[in-house]
């Protein structure tokens, strides 16, 4: 099916090129330095689409530069667009400010304003504690892609530790893939509805702390959080054509965090653990498992690393996530070459029933500003009653190339 770029596209491909624009402005006159990449994206789906509109084949331009100046006494100024013009779904045609913030620095302490990016967590493949940005669904199914957070962030650095506070004063919605986004869930997610427990809706004060130290050979960070949960419900609701949806409820909610890595010779271990309240029934979750690496593999200078984590939720089949009892084994490879290969590859596995998901992850620079990147998934077993079942025919590769400057 052809589709031509909507306005919104080509309001974005105008904003993409103004920032390109001010991107050689500000390096030339205002003495900013000026980095990041310019990508190009293709999207194969092997299995045939489920819903109307979807196709098997998609591609994307991204740009993210950063602008950075710093100033005296460690002190800087960052300036972290993102933008991606989708040439299949609309939702994915997006403009991000992923950071925009003044950081001021002290003997003992960090101050931080504006919007910003902070990440909690040591599992390498769910990370549980890491609550302060809203998750970017429409960049990718693995949640690693975050939205800017506007937040007031100080960090007290003593002997015994590091104390971060967070006043966090605007929420972020979460992204979903519009109708003709793949992967997707079976009815479309209507944020346009979006509902919020509170009646100061994405105004309500959020506040953050967290408390981490190193300690010989382990790394601890104990986090708390009160606010508007990032993670939404989904309830029944319908769209303006009377066809079901899914509506967005953000709840208020109180959540403990323990985030846990201890480095032990050839191994790592790591664990993440929550406890939540606000969003249902109490419950608590946690995930965790080691990494065994092998240095200078038979000899060379590649190291492979051996993941194996156990992720559970105790709300068993009512939790809203699918990783409510699974086990996750993966192998990373790093070929410490000048061109930087790399590769991670994993399996997820249900251990209530036949589900699995498979990942692959490799990457190689070319030169010294090209960077090629493959990715994969693949929906495998997915029984009716499991969440992941409106993907079952979605598994996808994707290449990126992305330009660095």
């Amino acid at each position: 099916m052809k589709r031509t770029l909507s306005a919104a596209g080509l309001a974005l491909a105008l904003v993409t090129v103004s920032i390109a624009m001010v991107m050689t402005a500000s390096r030339l006159a205002f003495g900013y330095d000026v980095s990041g990449s310019v990508s190009a994206e293709g999207t194969v789906f092997p299995g045939d689409a489920l819903h109307s509109g979807q196709e098997s084949r998609s591609g994307s331009l991204a740009l993210a530069p950063e602008f950075y100046r710093e100033g005296e006494n460690g002190s800087a100024l960052i300036f972290a667009p993102f933008a991606r013009l989708d040439a299949t779904d609309d939702e994915r045609t997006h403009l991000d400010i992923r950071e925009l913030h003044y950081r001021w620095v002290g003997k003992s302490w960090e101050f931080t304003a504006g919007v910003g990016k902070v990440f909690w967590g040591a599992t390498e493949f769910l990370h549980l504690v890491d609550i302060v940005n809203q998750t970017d669904l429409v960049e990718d199914i693995d949640g690693e892609d975050k939205l800017g957070q506007p937040m007031l962030h100080l960090a007290l650095i003593r002997e015994w530790g590091v104390l971060d506070l967070f006043a966090l004063p605007f929420f972020r919605e979460r992204t979903f893939p519009g109708p003709h986004g793949r992967p997707r869930p079976g009815l479309v997610v209507d944020t346009d509805q979006a509902v919020y427990e509170s009646d100061d809706e994405e105004h309500h004060f959020d506040y953050a702390l967290r408390y981490s130290n190193s300690i010989g050979p382990m790394d601890l960070g104990i986090s708390y959080f009160n606010g508007t949960g990032r993670e939404p419900t989904l309830t029944p609701g319908t769209g303006n054509a009377g066809e079901p949806v899914l509506v967005p409820f953000y709840e208020l909610i109180d959540q403990a965090g323990l985030d846990l890595q201890v480095a032990a010779g050839q191994w790592l271990i790591k664990l993440e653990a929550l406890r939540r309240a606000g969003q249902g029934e109490d419950y608590g979750a946690l995930t965790g498992g080691f990494e065994y690496t092998f240095y200078g593999l038979a000899g060379t200078a590649s190291d492979l690393g051996l993941i194996v984590e156990w992720a559970y939720d105790d709300r068993g089949d009512t939790a809203t996530t699918p990783y409510e009892n699974d086990v996750t084994a993966g192998v990373r490879l790093a070929f410490n070459d000048l061109s930087g290969s790399e590769l991670l590859a994993g399996i997820v596995s249900d251990t209530k029933s036949s589900a699995r998901i498979w990942s692959l992850e490799a990457g190689r620079r070319f030169g010294e500003k090209i960077r090629v990147t493959l990715e994969a998934y693949a929906f495998v077993a997915i029984p009716p009653d499991d969440p992941l079942y409106d993907l079952r025919n979605d598994d996808f590769l994707r290449l990126t190339i992305a330009a660095y400057f």
